[in-house]
């Protein structure tokens, strides 16, 4: 299971499991990078 994204920015998230990682991305991603939007599958291919 993948639980922690490193973003291009700096920002690490982390989550309880893969559904709270992938929310808390596109929650990252809206806030902090207007415009650009990824997919579950694409968040869970770079997530480690």
């Amino acid at each position: 299971m993948k639980t922690r994204l490193s973003c291009p920015c700096g920002t690490v998230i982390k989550g309880q499991d893969e559904d709270d990682l992938v929310e808390k991305t596109q929650a990252h991603l809206a806030a902090e990078h207007p415009g650009m939007s990824y997919g579950r599958d694409e968040i869970l291919f770079i997530a480690t």
